[in-house]
């Protein structure tokens, strides 16, 4: 993703007939030269227009995804999946529906997005290949720096299956093949532990979708394929709605899912439910995340 740093291009490498740069819509930058051969200006001003880049490059400086657009950590906003499988990437969406924001751009797979607390923290996996969609590494983005970083889990844990944060702490929690792994908060070294088996119900509560506030009850499978439930204190199951899928908490008051590529977002007391419009979407929306807004 293009960045902002202090380092300044010179005029004379800018204005070289030679060299010029284009920025790709993802972190890559190329510089094109025609005029090299035979051109001594050409080739020094290419030089140290490779210079002031890689300089440029070194401050790992990046630009806020949402900015412009929404204000991290304030206002409210949903972070999803669309695009093929091989390469999905992330967006961004006002609760109001419209355009979304891509914020990744790689020609590998993010999946399986979570909105930290704060809004500020977009935990989510990414695949390894072009050819390979599986998740393989957990990475953590500051929405409100653009700043992203891997969370490299411990050689035995297996594959990542999904992430959540949890409640109070900040920590991050990451189901994978083996079991649960916590990973400390930033500033702090992220350290990954196995959670024990007496702190696994609190942190299976982090991937979970909790409805409510306080919370009552939760969104699981039904029985039957591609149906949802609600399962409250009591454990009995009861009938969400058919034919459905990718629950997300909508704040305090709501759930949403898709109803084939389109969210419906529902009252949990009485009121109509609606759609979520966008235009100018992804294909294949998925597993969206939430961010109800500073309180």
């Amino acid at each position: 993703m293009r960045g902002e740093c202090d380092v300044t291009l010179s005029r004379s490498a800018a204005q070289a007939r030679g060299p010029k740069v284009e920025w790709s819509s993802g972190p890559l930058v190329r510089i094109r030269a025609p005029s090299l051969i035979g051109s001594g200006q050409a080739l020094r001003a290419t030089t140290l227009l490779a210079t002031q880049l890689l300089l440029l490059a070194g401050c790992d400086a990046t630009l806020p995804p949402l900015r412009g657009k929404m204000e991290v950590g304030r206002d409210p906003y949903a972070v999803f999946v669309g695009g093929e499988k091989l390469s999905a990437d992330l967006y961004a969406v006002s609760p109001d529906g419209g355009p979304p924001v891509q914020i990744t751009f790689t020609n590998i797979a993010e999946l399986k997005p979570a909105l930290a607390p704060d809004g500020v923290g977009l935990a989510f996996l990414r695949s390894q290949s072009l050819t390979d969609a599986s998740p393989a590494t957990v990475w953590v983005m500051n929405l409100r720096r653009g700043s992203e970083r891997e969370l490299p889990l411990p050689g035995d844990a297996g594959p990542p299956r999904r992430v959540g944060w949890e409640f109070g702490s900040g920590n991050l929690i990451v189901e994978t093949a083996k079991g649960l792994y916590r990973f400390n908060a930033a500033p702090a070294a992220p350290d990954p532990v196995l959670v024990p088996g007496d702190e696994r119900a609190m942190a299976e509560s982090s991937l979970a979708v909790l409805l409510g506030d306080p919370v009552f009850t939760r969104v699981v499978p039904c029985k039957t394929p591609r149906d949802l439930c609600l399962v409250g204190r009591t454990g009995k199951q009861g009938l969400l709605a058919q034919s459905v899928r990718d629950a997300v908490r909508w704040g305090s008051d709501s759930v949403g899912f898709f109803v084939g590529d389109r969210l419906q977002i529902r009252p949990l007391a009485r009121g109509r439910p609606r759609l979520l419009l966008m235009t100018n979407a992804p294909e294949r929306p998925r597993d969206m995340t939430f961010f109800p807004g500073e309180k």
